[in-house]
Protein backbone atom coordinates (compact mmCIF):
# COMPACT_ATOMS: atom_id res chain seq x y z
CA UNK A 1 0.00 0.00 0.00
CA UNK A 2 1.33 3.44 -0.89
CA UNK A 3 1.97 6.02 1.80
CA UNK A 4 -0.93 8.10 0.53
CA UNK A 5 -3.27 5.10 0.49
CA UNK A 6 -2.31 4.26 4.06
CA UNK A 7 -2.98 7.80 5.26
CA UNK A 8 -6.33 7.81 3.47
CA UNK A 9 -7.20 4.50 5.10
CA UNK A 10 -6.51 5.96 8.55
CA UNK A 11 -8.63 9.04 7.88
CA UNK A 12 -11.37 6.92 6.35
CA UNK A 13 -11.60 4.98 9.60
CA UNK A 14 -11.65 8.24 11.56
CA UNK A 15 -14.45 9.76 9.48
CA UNK A 16 -16.39 6.50 9.53
CA UNK A 17 -16.19 6.37 13.33
CA UNK A 18 -17.99 9.72 13.35
CA UNK A 19 -20.87 8.22 11.40
CA UNK A 20 -20.05 9.81 8.03
CA UNK A 21 -19.35 8.03 4.73
CA UNK A 22 -15.64 8.78 4.19
CA UNK A 23 -15.16 7.84 0.53
CA UNK A 24 -16.39 11.07 -1.03
CA UNK A 25 -13.91 13.04 1.07
CA UNK A 26 -10.72 11.01 0.75
CA UNK A 27 -9.34 13.04 -2.16
CA UNK A 28 -8.88 15.78 0.45
CA UNK A 29 -5.96 13.74 1.77
CA UNK A 30 -3.15 14.49 -0.68
CA UNK A 31 0.57 15.32 -1.00
CA UNK A 32 1.42 18.71 0.48
CA UNK A 33 1.55 21.60 -1.95
CA UNK A 34 4.89 22.73 -0.53
CA UNK A 35 7.53 20.98 1.64
CA UNK A 36 7.17 23.74 4.21
CA UNK A 37 3.71 22.35 5.01
CA UNK A 38 5.07 18.83 5.54
CA UNK A 39 4.79 15.76 3.31
CA UNK A 40 1.00 15.33 3.16
CA UNK A 41 -2.03 17.38 4.09
CA UNK A 42 -5.66 16.62 4.88
CA UNK A 43 -8.41 19.18 4.39
CA UNK A 44 -11.36 17.03 5.45
CA UNK A 45 -12.19 19.12 8.49
CA UNK A 46 -12.90 22.17 6.32
CA UNK A 47 -15.40 20.12 4.30
CA UNK A 48 -17.09 18.32 7.19
CA UNK A 49 -17.22 20.93 9.98
CA UNK A 50 -20.73 22.18 9.14
CA UNK A 51 -22.11 18.64 9.18
CA UNK A 52 -20.99 18.25 12.79
CA UNK A 53 -21.81 21.81 13.86
CA UNK A 54 -18.28 22.45 15.08
CA UNK A 55 -15.29 24.52 14.08
CA UNK A 56 -12.91 23.09 11.45
CA UNK A 57 -9.94 23.33 13.82
CA UNK A 58 -11.74 21.44 16.56
CA UNK A 59 -12.88 18.76 14.10
CA UNK A 60 -9.34 18.52 12.70
CA UNK A 61 -7.99 17.77 16.18
CA UNK A 62 -10.64 15.08 16.66
CA UNK A 63 -9.84 13.50 13.29
CA UNK A 64 -6.13 13.39 14.19
CA UNK A 65 -6.93 11.69 17.48
CA UNK A 66 -9.14 9.08 15.82
CA UNK A 67 -6.80 8.46 12.87
CA UNK A 68 -3.98 7.26 15.18
CA UNK A 69 -1.07 8.47 13.09
CA UNK A 70 1.82 8.15 15.55
CA UNK A 71 3.40 5.15 13.81
CA UNK A 72 3.33 6.99 10.45
CA UNK A 73 3.94 10.63 11.28
CA UNK A 74 6.67 12.40 13.20
CA UNK A 75 4.69 15.62 13.29
CA UNK A 76 1.01 16.40 12.77
CA UNK A 77 -0.29 19.92 13.20
CA UNK A 78 -3.43 21.90 12.54
CA UNK A 79 -2.74 25.06 10.56
CA UNK A 80 -4.86 28.02 9.54
CA UNK A 81 -8.63 27.46 9.62
CA UNK A 82 -8.29 23.65 9.87
CA UNK A 83 -5.64 22.25 7.53
CA UNK A 84 -3.96 19.09 8.83
CA UNK A 85 -0.25 19.04 7.89
CA UNK A 86 1.71 15.80 8.29
CA UNK A 87 5.42 15.04 8.22
CA UNK A 88 6.24 11.34 7.97
CA UNK A 89 8.63 9.59 10.32
CA UNK A 90 12.16 9.32 8.97
CA UNK A 91 12.54 5.79 10.31
CA UNK A 92 9.38 4.78 8.41
CA UNK A 93 10.81 6.14 5.15
CA UNK A 94 14.19 4.49 5.77
CA UNK A 95 12.58 1.14 6.55
CA UNK A 96 10.40 1.17 3.42
CA UNK A 97 13.26 2.26 1.20
CA UNK A 98 15.47 -0.51 2.53
CA UNK A 99 12.69 -3.01 1.91
CA UNK A 100 12.33 -1.73 -1.65
CA UNK A 101 16.04 -2.37 -2.26
CA UNK A 102 15.43 -6.11 -1.92
CA UNK A 103 12.07 -6.18 -3.72
CA UNK A 104 11.99 -6.77 -7.51
CA UNK A 105 8.73 -4.77 -7.55
CA UNK A 106 10.32 -1.81 -5.74
CA UNK A 107 7.72 -2.03 -3.00
CA UNK A 108 4.80 -1.57 -5.41
CA UNK A 109 1.93 -3.79 -4.20
CA UNK A 110 -0.30 -5.88 -6.43
CA UNK A 111 -3.91 -4.75 -6.52
CA UNK A 112 -6.18 -6.33 -3.92
CA UNK A 113 -8.97 -7.18 -6.39
CA UNK A 114 -7.65 -8.02 -9.88
CA UNK A 115 -10.08 -7.40 -12.72
CA UNK A 116 -10.18 -8.26 -16.42
CA UNK A 117 -9.61 -5.44 -18.91
CA UNK A 118 -9.99 -5.56 -22.68
CA UNK A 119 -8.05 -2.69 -24.22
CA UNK A 120 -8.83 -1.74 -27.84
CA UNK A 121 -6.12 0.52 -29.30
CA UNK A 122 -4.10 1.46 -32.39
CA UNK A 123 -6.57 0.00 -34.95
CA UNK A 124 -5.17 1.43 -38.20
CA UNK A 125 -6.79 0.96 -41.58
CA UNK A 126 -4.48 -1.61 -43.12
CA UNK A 127 -4.85 -0.54 -46.75
CA UNK A 128 -2.81 2.62 -46.23
CA UNK A 129 0.43 3.40 -44.35
CA UNK A 130 0.22 4.21 -40.65
CA UNK A 131 0.53 7.94 -40.10
CA UNK A 132 1.25 10.39 -37.31
CA UNK A 133 -2.35 10.19 -36.11
CA UNK A 134 -1.83 6.55 -35.08
CA UNK A 135 1.00 7.32 -32.65
CA UNK A 136 -1.32 8.53 -29.89
CA UNK A 137 -3.69 5.56 -29.75
CA UNK A 138 -0.81 3.11 -30.06
CA UNK A 139 1.48 4.44 -27.32
CA UNK A 140 -1.30 5.49 -24.90
CA UNK A 141 -3.00 2.11 -25.21
CA UNK A 142 0.28 0.22 -24.83
CA UNK A 143 1.20 2.17 -21.68
CA UNK A 144 -2.22 1.55 -20.15
CA UNK A 145 -1.86 -2.19 -20.82
CA UNK A 146 1.64 -2.32 -19.32
CA UNK A 147 0.60 -0.43 -16.19
CA UNK A 148 -2.56 -2.48 -15.62
CA UNK A 149 -0.58 -5.71 -15.97
CA UNK A 150 2.12 -4.48 -13.59
CA UNK A 151 -0.35 -3.94 -10.77
CA UNK A 152 -1.86 -7.39 -11.29
CA UNK A 153 -4.91 -7.03 -13.54
CA UNK A 154 -5.64 -9.46 -16.37
CA UNK A 155 -5.29 -7.50 -19.61
CA UNK A 156 -6.36 -8.55 -23.11
CA UNK A 157 -5.07 -6.22 -25.81
CA UNK A 158 -7.01 -6.34 -29.07
CA UNK A 159 -6.01 -4.49 -32.22
CA UNK A 160 -9.31 -3.98 -34.06
CA UNK A 161 -7.85 -3.42 -37.52
CA UNK A 162 -9.78 -1.65 -40.25
CA UNK A 163 -9.30 -4.46 -42.77
CA UNK A 164 -12.70 -4.62 -44.49
CA UNK A 165 -13.89 -1.12 -45.30
CA UNK A 166 -14.16 1.23 -48.27
CA UNK A 167 -10.38 1.63 -48.43
CA UNK A 168 -10.20 -1.85 -49.94
CA UNK A 169 -12.83 -0.90 -52.48
CA UNK A 170 -10.52 1.98 -53.46
CA UNK A 171 -7.49 -0.25 -53.83
CA UNK A 172 -9.39 -2.88 -55.79
CA UNK A 173 -10.78 -0.21 -58.13
CA UNK A 174 -7.27 1.28 -58.47
CA UNK A 175 -5.81 -2.16 -59.16
CA UNK A 176 -8.26 -2.75 -61.97
CA UNK A 177 -7.66 0.63 -63.63
CA UNK A 178 -4.30 2.14 -62.64
CA UNK A 179 -1.88 -0.48 -61.29
CA UNK A 180 1.77 -0.32 -62.28
CA UNK A 181 2.72 -3.97 -61.98
CA UNK A 182 6.46 -3.30 -62.13
CA UNK A 183 6.14 -0.86 -59.21
CA UNK A 184 4.08 -3.45 -57.36
CA UNK A 185 6.80 -6.08 -57.80
CA UNK A 186 9.50 -3.72 -56.53
CA UNK A 187 7.56 -1.94 -53.78
CA UNK A 188 4.16 -3.54 -53.15
CA UNK A 189 3.36 -1.40 -50.11
CA UNK A 190 4.26 1.81 -51.92
CA UNK A 191 2.20 0.88 -54.99
CA UNK A 192 -0.89 0.04 -52.91
CA UNK A 193 -0.50 3.34 -51.04
CA UNK A 194 -0.22 5.17 -54.37
CA UNK A 195 -3.39 3.50 -55.66
CA UNK A 196 -5.28 4.40 -52.48
CA UNK A 197 -4.27 8.07 -52.63
CA UNK A 198 -5.04 8.31 -56.35
CA UNK A 199 -8.50 6.75 -56.15
CA UNK A 200 -9.36 8.64 -52.98
CA UNK A 201 -8.66 11.93 -54.79
CA UNK A 202 -10.66 10.82 -57.84
CA UNK A 203 -13.61 9.66 -55.74
CA UNK A 204 -13.80 13.03 -54.01
CA UNK A 205 -14.06 14.80 -57.35
CA UNK A 206 -16.02 12.32 -59.49
CA UNK A 207 -19.30 10.80 -58.19
CA UNK A 208 -19.01 8.02 -60.78
CA UNK A 209 -15.67 6.88 -59.35
CA UNK A 210 -17.07 7.04 -55.84
CA UNK A 211 -20.02 4.91 -56.90
CA UNK A 212 -17.68 2.38 -58.54
CA UNK A 213 -15.58 2.18 -55.36
CA UNK A 214 -18.67 1.45 -53.28
CA UNK A 215 -19.67 -1.21 -55.78
CA UNK A 216 -16.27 -2.91 -55.47
CA UNK A 217 -16.57 -2.78 -51.67
CA UNK A 218 -20.07 -4.30 -51.82
CA UNK A 219 -18.82 -7.10 -54.09
CA UNK A 220 -16.02 -7.86 -51.60
CA UNK A 221 -18.48 -8.05 -48.73
CA UNK A 222 -20.86 -10.21 -50.77
CA UNK A 223 -18.10 -12.77 -51.35
CA UNK A 224 -17.21 -12.04 -54.97
CA UNK A 225 -14.36 -14.52 -55.75
CA UNK A 226 -12.20 -12.03 -57.67
CA UNK A 227 -12.45 -9.30 -55.04
CA UNK A 228 -11.91 -11.77 -52.22
CA UNK A 229 -8.83 -13.08 -54.02
CA UNK A 230 -7.42 -9.54 -54.36
CA UNK A 231 -8.17 -8.82 -50.69
CA UNK A 232 -6.31 -11.99 -49.69
CA UNK A 233 -3.39 -10.91 -51.90
CA UNK A 234 -3.21 -7.42 -50.42
CA UNK A 235 -3.70 -8.25 -46.73
CA UNK A 236 -0.33 -9.95 -46.00
CA UNK A 237 1.49 -7.08 -47.70
CA UNK A 238 -0.35 -4.48 -45.62
CA UNK A 239 0.07 -6.43 -42.37
CA UNK A 240 3.79 -6.90 -42.96
CA UNK A 241 4.27 -3.14 -43.13
CA UNK A 242 2.22 -2.53 -40.00
CA UNK A 243 4.04 -5.22 -38.04
CA UNK A 244 7.39 -3.63 -38.93
CA UNK A 245 6.20 -0.38 -37.34
CA UNK A 246 4.99 -2.18 -34.22
CA UNK A 247 8.35 -3.96 -33.84
CA UNK A 248 10.18 -0.65 -33.88
CA UNK A 249 7.74 0.77 -31.32
CA UNK A 250 8.06 -2.33 -29.12
CA UNK A 251 4.28 -2.81 -29.23
CA UNK A 252 2.50 -6.17 -29.42
CA UNK A 253 -1.07 -7.39 -29.06
CA UNK A 254 -2.72 -10.47 -27.61
CA UNK A 255 -5.26 -10.48 -30.43
CA UNK A 256 -5.58 -8.80 -33.80
CA UNK A 257 -9.22 -9.29 -34.74
CA UNK A 258 -10.10 -6.88 -37.51
CA UNK A 259 -13.45 -5.93 -38.96
CA UNK A 260 -13.29 -8.87 -41.38
CA UNK A 261 -13.38 -11.29 -38.43
CA UNK A 262 -16.89 -10.10 -37.54
CA UNK A 263 -18.37 -9.65 -41.00
CA UNK A 264 -20.16 -13.00 -41.14
CA UNK A 265 -21.79 -12.28 -37.77
CA UNK A 266 -23.47 -9.04 -38.83
CA UNK A 267 -26.62 -10.34 -40.62
CA UNK A 268 -27.59 -12.56 -37.67
CA UNK A 269 -26.88 -9.71 -35.24
CA UNK A 270 -29.26 -7.35 -37.05
CA UNK A 271 -31.97 -10.01 -37.22
CA UNK A 272 -31.59 -10.73 -33.51
CA UNK A 273 -31.89 -7.03 -32.64
CA UNK A 274 -35.05 -6.79 -34.78
CA UNK A 275 -36.53 -9.88 -33.14
CA UNK A 276 -35.86 -8.51 -29.65
CA UNK A 277 -37.38 -5.13 -30.49
CA UNK A 278 -34.09 -3.32 -29.84
CA UNK A 279 -33.87 -2.25 -33.50
CA UNK A 280 -36.56 -1.37 -36.01
CA UNK A 281 -36.94 -0.33 -39.62
CA UNK A 282 -36.97 3.37 -40.45
CA UNK A 283 -37.18 4.63 -44.04
CA UNK A 284 -35.67 1.41 -45.32
CA UNK A 285 -32.74 1.37 -42.84
CA UNK A 286 -32.50 -0.64 -39.62
CA UNK A 287 -31.89 1.60 -36.62
CA UNK A 288 -31.59 1.53 -32.85
CA UNK A 289 -33.39 4.51 -31.35
CA UNK A 290 -31.57 5.53 -28.17
CA UNK A 291 -33.00 7.74 -25.47
CA UNK A 292 -31.23 11.08 -25.25
CA UNK A 293 -29.86 11.07 -28.82
CA UNK A 294 -31.34 13.14 -31.64
CA UNK A 295 -30.25 10.72 -34.37
CA UNK A 296 -30.69 6.95 -34.29
CA UNK A 297 -27.82 4.47 -34.44
CA UNK A 298 -28.00 2.98 -37.96
CA UNK A 299 -26.86 -0.65 -38.10
CA UNK A 300 -27.93 -1.51 -41.67
CA UNK A 301 -28.37 0.97 -44.49
CA UNK A 302 -31.18 0.96 -47.02
CA UNK A 303 -28.92 -0.78 -49.56
CA UNK A 304 -28.17 -3.56 -47.08
CA UNK A 305 -24.68 -2.39 -46.20
CA UNK A 306 -23.48 -2.57 -42.60
CA UNK A 307 -21.68 0.21 -40.73
CA UNK A 308 -18.96 0.67 -38.14
CA UNK A 309 -21.67 0.69 -35.50
CA UNK A 310 -22.78 -2.80 -36.52
CA UNK A 311 -19.24 -4.16 -36.44
CA UNK A 312 -18.51 -2.51 -33.09
CA UNK A 313 -21.65 -4.02 -31.57
CA UNK A 314 -20.66 -7.46 -32.86
CA UNK A 315 -17.16 -6.92 -31.48
CA UNK A 316 -18.47 -5.93 -28.06
CA UNK A 317 -20.75 -8.98 -27.92
CA UNK A 318 -17.86 -11.28 -28.91
CA UNK A 319 -15.59 -9.79 -26.24
CA UNK A 320 -18.24 -10.18 -23.55
CA UNK A 321 -19.00 -13.78 -24.51
CA UNK A 322 -15.34 -14.77 -24.93
CA UNK A 323 -13.49 -12.94 -22.15
CA UNK A 324 -16.21 -11.74 -19.71
CA UNK A 325 -14.30 -8.52 -18.96
CA UNK A 326 -15.02 -6.13 -16.12
CA UNK A 327 -13.82 -3.23 -18.28
CA UNK A 328 -13.51 -2.51 -21.99
CA UNK A 329 -11.33 0.50 -22.85
CA UNK A 330 -11.45 2.08 -26.31
CA UNK A 331 -8.35 4.23 -26.88
CA UNK A 332 -9.69 6.25 -29.80
CA UNK A 333 -9.59 9.83 -31.11
CA UNK A 334 -11.93 12.29 -29.33
CA UNK A 335 -13.76 12.91 -32.61
CA UNK A 336 -15.42 9.50 -32.17
CA UNK A 337 -17.06 10.50 -28.87
CA UNK A 338 -20.65 10.48 -30.18
CA UNK A 339 -20.14 7.06 -31.76
CA UNK A 340 -19.01 5.58 -28.44
CA UNK A 341 -21.77 7.26 -26.47
CA UNK A 342 -24.27 5.55 -28.77
CA UNK A 343 -22.39 2.24 -28.70
CA UNK A 344 -22.35 2.19 -24.90
CA UNK A 345 -26.06 3.09 -24.73
CA UNK A 346 -26.85 0.28 -27.16
CA UNK A 347 -24.76 -2.12 -25.08
CA UNK A 348 -26.97 -1.35 -22.06
CA UNK A 349 -30.05 -2.22 -24.10
CA UNK A 350 -28.40 -5.54 -24.93
CA UNK A 351 -28.08 -6.26 -21.21
CA UNK A 352 -24.40 -5.44 -20.71
CA UNK A 353 -25.00 -3.24 -17.70
CA UNK A 354 -22.21 -4.48 -15.42
CA UNK A 355 -19.16 -4.05 -17.64
CA UNK A 356 -17.48 -0.64 -17.46
CA UNK A 357 -17.20 0.80 -20.96
CA UNK A 358 -14.75 3.71 -21.29
CA UNK A 359 -13.80 5.84 -24.27
CA UNK A 360 -10.20 6.81 -23.50
CA UNK A 361 -10.19 9.78 -25.84
CA UNK A 362 -7.24 11.85 -26.95
CA UNK A 363 -6.53 15.08 -28.81
CA UNK A 364 -4.78 15.82 -32.09
CA UNK A 365 -1.09 16.08 -32.99
CA UNK A 366 -0.59 19.59 -34.41
CA UNK A 367 2.10 21.24 -36.47
CA UNK A 368 3.67 24.52 -35.41
CA UNK A 369 1.00 26.30 -37.46
CA UNK A 370 -1.62 24.99 -35.03
CA UNK A 371 -3.18 22.68 -37.63
CA UNK A 372 -3.04 18.85 -37.81
CA UNK A 373 0.58 17.86 -38.37
CA UNK A 374 1.39 17.40 -42.08
CA UNK A 375 4.34 17.50 -44.46
CA UNK A 376 5.24 20.73 -46.25
CA UNK A 377 3.44 19.33 -49.29
CA UNK A 378 0.28 19.03 -47.22
CA UNK A 379 0.33 15.22 -46.93
CA UNK A 380 -0.29 13.31 -43.72
CA UNK A 381 3.07 12.43 -42.13
CA UNK A 382 3.72 8.68 -42.27
CA UNK A 383 4.62 7.06 -38.97
CA UNK A 384 7.62 5.30 -40.50
CA UNK A 385 9.13 8.60 -41.69
CA UNK A 386 8.47 10.09 -38.26
CA UNK A 387 10.39 7.26 -36.57
CA UNK A 388 13.25 7.54 -39.08
CA UNK A 389 13.57 11.29 -38.51
CA UNK A 390 13.51 10.91 -34.71
CA UNK A 391 16.27 8.28 -34.84
CA UNK A 392 18.36 10.34 -37.30
CA UNK A 393 18.19 13.39 -35.05
CA UNK A 394 19.00 11.29 -31.97
CA UNK A 395 22.03 9.87 -33.79
CA UNK A 396 23.42 13.38 -34.28
CA UNK A 397 23.10 14.01 -30.53
CA UNK A 398 24.71 10.66 -29.63
CA UNK A 399 27.59 11.28 -32.06
CA UNK A 400 28.19 14.81 -30.76
CA UNK A 401 28.14 13.69 -27.10
CA UNK A 402 30.48 10.76 -27.69
CA UNK A 403 32.90 12.75 -29.86
CA UNK A 404 33.14 15.46 -27.18
CA UNK A 405 34.18 13.13 -24.33
CA UNK A 406 37.49 14.22 -22.72
CA UNK A 407 39.26 10.92 -23.36
CA UNK A 408 37.86 10.47 -26.83
CA UNK A 409 34.90 8.48 -28.19
CA UNK A 410 33.85 5.41 -26.21
CA UNK A 411 31.07 3.93 -28.36
CA UNK A 412 31.31 1.74 -31.43
CA UNK A 413 29.26 2.60 -34.51
CA UNK A 414 26.93 -0.30 -33.68
CA UNK A 415 26.42 1.03 -30.13
CA UNK A 416 25.77 4.51 -31.43
CA UNK A 417 23.13 3.17 -33.84
CA UNK A 418 21.43 1.13 -31.10
CA UNK A 419 21.40 4.04 -28.65
CA UNK A 420 20.04 6.39 -31.32
CA UNK A 421 17.17 4.00 -32.04
CA UNK A 422 16.30 3.70 -28.34
CA UNK A 423 16.65 7.44 -27.64
CA UNK A 424 14.87 8.61 -30.80
CA UNK A 425 11.85 6.35 -30.49
CA UNK A 426 11.77 6.84 -26.71
CA UNK A 427 11.72 10.61 -27.21
CA UNK A 428 8.85 10.33 -29.68
CA UNK A 429 6.80 8.19 -27.30
CA UNK A 430 7.58 10.29 -24.24
CA UNK A 431 6.67 13.52 -26.02
CA UNK A 432 3.22 12.11 -26.71
CA UNK A 433 2.68 10.42 -23.34
CA UNK A 434 3.79 13.47 -21.36
CA UNK A 435 0.82 15.43 -22.71
CA UNK A 436 -2.56 15.42 -21.04
CA UNK A 437 -4.16 12.90 -23.42
CA UNK A 438 -7.36 14.93 -23.92
CA UNK A 439 -5.40 17.96 -25.15
CA UNK A 440 -4.04 18.71 -28.60
CA UNK A 441 -0.28 19.26 -28.67
CA UNK A 442 2.24 20.83 -31.01
CA UNK A 443 4.80 18.39 -32.39
CA UNK A 444 8.46 19.50 -32.18
CA UNK A 445 11.53 17.33 -32.73
CA UNK A 446 13.75 19.96 -31.09
CA UNK A 447 11.72 19.97 -27.88
CA UNK A 448 11.30 16.21 -27.63
CA UNK A 449 15.03 15.55 -28.02
CA UNK A 450 16.14 18.29 -25.62
CA UNK A 451 18.50 17.08 -22.91
CA UNK A 452 16.79 19.17 -20.26
CA UNK A 453 13.18 19.55 -19.20
CA UNK A 454 10.49 16.88 -19.13
CA UNK A 455 11.61 14.88 -22.18
CA UNK A 456 12.36 11.25 -22.89
CA UNK A 457 15.95 12.08 -23.80
CA UNK A 458 16.44 13.78 -20.42
CA UNK A 459 14.93 10.82 -18.55
CA UNK A 460 17.16 8.35 -20.40
CA UNK A 461 20.14 10.60 -19.67
CA UNK A 462 19.13 10.71 -15.98
CA UNK A 463 19.12 6.91 -15.89
CA UNK A 464 22.50 6.67 -17.65
CA UNK A 465 23.90 9.30 -15.29
CA UNK A 466 22.99 7.22 -12.24
CA UNK A 467 24.40 4.05 -13.77
CA UNK A 468 27.67 5.85 -14.58
CA UNK A 469 28.41 6.14 -10.85
CA UNK A 470 28.57 2.36 -10.57
CA UNK A 471 30.65 2.11 -13.75
CA UNK A 472 33.20 4.63 -12.43
CA UNK A 473 33.44 2.78 -9.12
CA UNK A 474 33.58 -0.66 -10.73
CA UNK A 475 30.61 -1.74 -8.59
CA UNK A 476 27.80 -4.13 -9.42
CA UNK A 477 24.33 -2.83 -8.43
CA UNK A 478 23.12 -6.43 -8.21
CA UNK A 479 25.79 -7.32 -5.63
CA UNK A 480 25.04 -4.13 -3.70
CA UNK A 481 21.39 -5.18 -3.35
CA UNK A 482 22.47 -8.49 -1.78
CA UNK A 483 24.31 -6.67 1.02
CA UNK A 484 22.78 -6.05 4.42
CA UNK A 485 23.19 -2.31 4.07
CA UNK A 486 20.40 0.05 5.05
CA UNK A 487 19.33 3.41 3.70
CA UNK A 488 19.78 6.34 6.07
CA UNK A 489 18.31 9.74 5.23
CA UNK A 490 21.01 11.95 6.71
CA UNK A 491 20.28 15.22 4.87
CA UNK A 492 17.22 17.06 3.54
CA UNK A 493 18.23 16.20 -0.05
CA UNK A 494 18.42 12.48 0.77
CA UNK A 495 15.08 12.60 2.53
CA UNK A 496 13.44 14.46 -0.35
CA UNK A 497 14.76 11.91 -2.87
CA UNK A 498 13.77 8.96 -0.69
CA UNK A 499 10.24 10.26 -0.23
CA UNK A 500 9.90 10.79 -3.99
CA UNK A 501 11.01 7.21 -4.70
CA UNK A 502 8.31 5.96 -2.33
CA UNK A 503 5.69 8.00 -4.19
CA UNK A 504 6.05 5.80 -7.29
CA UNK A 505 3.04 3.75 -6.18
CA UNK A 506 0.96 6.92 -5.93
CA UNK A 507 1.96 7.93 -9.47
CA UNK A 508 0.85 4.55 -10.78
CA UNK A 509 -2.47 4.87 -8.96
CA UNK A 510 -2.96 8.33 -10.48
CA UNK A 511 -2.08 7.11 -13.97
CA UNK A 512 -4.73 4.38 -13.74
CA UNK A 513 -7.35 6.54 -12.03
CA UNK A 514 -8.38 8.10 -15.34
CA UNK A 515 -5.98 6.28 -17.69
CA UNK A 516 -3.56 9.20 -18.07
CA UNK A 517 0.08 8.15 -18.63
CA UNK A 518 1.21 11.77 -18.23
CA UNK A 519 0.86 11.24 -14.48
CA UNK A 520 3.81 8.84 -14.77
CA UNK A 521 5.89 11.24 -16.86
CA UNK A 522 5.22 14.05 -14.37
CA UNK A 523 6.38 11.79 -11.56
CA UNK A 524 9.53 10.66 -13.36
CA UNK A 525 10.55 14.23 -14.11
CA UNK A 526 10.04 15.19 -10.46
CA UNK A 527 12.11 12.16 -9.39
CA UNK A 528 14.93 13.07 -11.78
CA UNK A 529 14.86 16.66 -10.47
CA UNK A 530 15.11 15.46 -6.86
CA UNK A 531 17.98 13.16 -7.81
CA UNK A 532 19.84 16.04 -9.45
CA UNK A 533 19.57 18.08 -6.23
CA UNK A 534 20.75 15.08 -4.20
CA UNK A 535 23.71 14.49 -6.52
CA UNK A 536 24.83 18.11 -6.31
CA UNK A 537 24.78 18.27 -2.50
CA UNK A 538 25.53 14.72 -1.33
CA UNK A 539 28.88 13.11 -2.27
CA UNK A 540 28.30 9.46 -3.10
CA UNK A 541 31.61 7.73 -3.82
CA UNK A 542 33.41 10.26 -1.60
CA UNK A 543 30.94 10.04 1.30
CA UNK A 544 32.36 10.54 4.81
CA UNK A 545 31.87 6.95 6.02
CA UNK A 546 31.56 3.52 4.35
CA UNK A 547 28.01 3.09 5.68
CA UNK A 548 26.93 6.50 4.33
CA UNK A 549 28.56 5.67 0.98
CA UNK A 550 26.64 2.41 0.84
CA UNK A 551 23.38 4.12 1.81
CA UNK A 552 23.78 6.73 -0.94
CA UNK A 553 24.69 4.08 -3.50
CA UNK A 554 21.53 2.20 -2.58
CA UNK A 555 19.53 5.42 -3.04
CA UNK A 556 21.15 5.90 -6.45
CA UNK A 557 20.32 2.34 -7.45
CA UNK A 558 16.70 2.69 -6.32
CA UNK A 559 16.42 5.90 -8.33
CA UNK A 560 17.73 4.20 -11.48
CA UNK A 561 15.48 1.16 -11.01
CA UNK A 562 12.45 3.38 -10.48
CA UNK A 563 13.22 5.44 -13.60
CA UNK A 564 13.74 2.23 -15.58
CA UNK A 565 10.47 0.69 -14.39
CA UNK A 566 8.56 3.94 -14.94
CA UNK A 567 9.87 4.21 -18.49
CA UNK A 568 9.11 0.52 -19.07
CA UNK A 569 5.46 1.19 -18.11
CA UNK A 570 5.51 3.89 -20.78
CA UNK A 571 6.94 1.41 -23.31
CA UNK A 572 10.35 3.13 -23.37
CA UNK A 573 13.74 1.42 -23.11
CA UNK A 574 16.83 2.73 -21.32
CA UNK A 575 20.53 2.73 -22.17
CA UNK A 576 23.43 2.59 -19.72
CA UNK A 577 25.52 5.07 -21.72
CA UNK A 578 24.60 8.05 -23.89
Amino acid sequence: MSLLAELRERFAAAVNSLGEDPHRWLDQVRPAQSPRFGDYQANLALCLAKRFATSPRQLAQELIRRAQLDDLCHQVEVAGPGFINMRLRDDLLERRLTQAVHDPRLGIPLCASPQTFVVDYSAPNVAKPMHVGHIRSTVIGDSICRTLRFVGHQVISDNHLGDWGTQFGMIIYGWRHFVDEENFRQDPVGELARLYRLVNELAEKDPAVNKAVLAETAKLHAGDPDNRSLWQKFMPICLQEIEAIYRRLGVSFDYTLGESFYHDRLPALVEDLLRRGIARESDGAICIFLEGFKAPMIIRKRDGAFLYATTDLATLIYRMETWQPDWILYVVDHRQSLHFEQLFAAARLLGFDKVKLVHVSFGTVLGEDGRPFRTRAGDVVSLESLLDEAVARARKIVDANDDAKPNGPELSQEERARIAEVVGIGALKYADLSQNRTSDYVFSFDKMLAMNGNTGAYMQYAYARVRSIFARAGLSPEELRLSDGAIVLATPAERSLGLEILRFAEAIDLALEDFRPNQLTNYLFELATKYSSFYETCPVLQADTPSLRQSRLLLCDLTARTIQKGLELLGIQVVDRM
